[in-house]
């Protein structure tokens, strides 16, 4: 059938309230035209992004009431061990109240000056992370994956031969690990394959390298490993995550993604030593090792999660939603990033708005156009969240400029999907009246969550003069 049916029932809905363009722009204006900035209650369509956003099921809701908020030795840490042990065979297993907190661990241990973690494409808190510990974050996204409209199957693949020559050029033992992101978030949700996850890590093991999984949406990962890579077709998704995680030394989790939980997280690993570490650290962070700063029904939540992503069904549903989107884009030839990814279709900014600098942010302001066109908030990934200084205070642009559209799971409806459609055709259709931003207020790490910014007006009074010559 060609229409896209929820795999669900829906047994309690929560209200929408509908704003006008007028309001809108009021909104964003006091919001200093940083969607971040905004009220949800002032939001038609939230798609900033899919973590902790999801709906959760019966199943989950009922796993809440089991919770067991010991504070040591909680029965439902042991429950939440076992699923995450059966999924990915680590002995050293450490809740956290959310991906960040494993980032943090990991990183102030493993880090430092003059060190380098290597990945297909870092997103911004495992970067900030990295570099707060004073260490080097360094991508290292395969060529197909660095071209927006190529379709390939894979492109959140890590560059094999780059990965060979940095090590070689900076040596093995100033490699603190090479960390996979499956899928590539920052890189257009884009998956990993099996065969390039092999490799690196026979690679990383040649040279002495931990090599760990960004898992935070692992099961899409692996839907697509079925899908689209010879060898996997008969092979059920559990068995294809188990496959996955057997080449990692670790992994770390934000269980608010593929695990279908509000709050939570993890962190895996092979190595007693490095896991005593983490775990020393986690105490003083983030609380004792049986409830690492979640509640027992946290945990709970996260165990049912877990079970239920690896369902094939439903991700056949997510992944065809998220298609669908681009499919009604390119009836209009609107540029995203394609093949559509897992969780999120990425407009591409760039060649959406192409007379906007990217000193001027076009991914930013497509954002706040977004919002103001029909409530719809994104997130910027570009030149706002991953851009650079030079030391004459130059921008050193990002890669790319991209607005991510994440939808949360299970939670919106396919006329949702056509309302957004809808949406970007028409903002698509003014595009040309869209202007740049330009940075007013900022912080050194993770300046998008909260920086301020004004329109550039350079733009408005050169229009304006062309119209008075004319």
């Amino acid at each position: 059938m060609k229409t896209i049916i929820e795999p669900f029932r829906i047994k309690s809905v929560e209200p929408i309230f509908l704003t006008s363009r007028s309001e809108r722009e009021q909104l964003l204006q006091d919001a200093h035209f940083n969607p971040f900035l905004l009220r949800a209650k002032d939001v038609t369509i939230d798609l900033l992004t899919d973590s902790g956003t999801g709906a959760m099921s019966s199943n989950q809701w009922a796993a809440i009431m089991r919770g067991d908020e010991s504070y040591a030795g909680s029965e439902s840490f042991y429950r939440f061990e076992s699923v995450i042990r059966n999924l990915t065979a680590m002995p050293f297993i450490l809740p956290v109240h959310q991906g960040r907190a494993a980032e943090k661990i990991l990183f102030s241990i493993i880090g430092g000056p003059g060190k380098y973690v290597l990945s297909n494409t870092l997103f911004d808190t495992t970067r900030a992370n990295i570099e707060v510990s004073g260490a080097t974050g360094v991508d290292l996204l395969c060529p197909e994956g660095k071209q927006p409209s190529l379709i390939a199957p894979f492109k959140g693949n890590m560059d094999e031969a780059a990965l060979e020559n940095f090590i070689n050029d900076k040596g093995a033992g100033n490699i603190s690990m090479v960390i996979m992101t499956v899928t590539n978030n920052s890189g257009g949700g884009q998956p990993v394959s099996m065969a390039n996850i092999r490799n690196v890590k026979k690679i990383c093991s040649g040279y002495g390298i931990p090599f760990f999984i960004d898992a935070c949406r692992f099961a899409e990962n692996c839907y697509f490993i079925k899908t689209r890579e010879p060898g996997f077709q008969d092979r059920s998704i559990l068995e294809i995550a188990q496959e996955l995680f057997s080449y990692a030394d670790g992994c770390t989790m934000s269980a608010k993604k593929d695990a279908f939980a509000n709050i939570g997280g993890f962190m895996a690993m092979h190595n007693k030593a490095l896991a005593d570490e983490c775990r020393n650290v986690l105490i003083i962070t983030e609380g004792f090792p049986t409830y690492g700063g979640l509640a027992g029904r946290d945990l709970e939540a996260i165990a049912t999660g877990l079970e239920e992503i690896v369902q094939e069904d439903y991700l056949a549903y997510r992944i065809r939603s998220i298609a669908y989107l681009g499919e009604q884009l390119d009836k209009e030839g609107i540029p995203y990033l394609k093949p559509t990814g897992g969780h999120a279709l990425y407009l591409d900014a760039k060649a959406f708005l192409p007379h906007i600098p990217v000193d001027k942010y076009p991914a930013q302001a497509l954002c706040c156009q977004l919002y103001i066109e029909g409530g719809v908030r994104g997130v910027e990934i570009g030149s706002v969240m991953f851009g650079k200084y030079d030391p004459d205070g130059k921008l050193i642009p990002a890669a790319n400029e991209l607005v991510r559209l994440a939808f949360p799971r299970r939670m919106y409806t396919q006329s949702h999907l056509d309302y957004v459609a809808e949406v970007i055709v028409q903002l698509y259709h003014s595009r040309s009246r869209i202007t740049g931003l330009i940075i007013t207020e900022e912080t050194p790490y993770l300046r998008h969550f909260t920086a301020k910014f004004k329109p550039d007006t350079t733009k408005i009074l050169q229009d304006d003069l062309q119209h008075i010559a004319l």
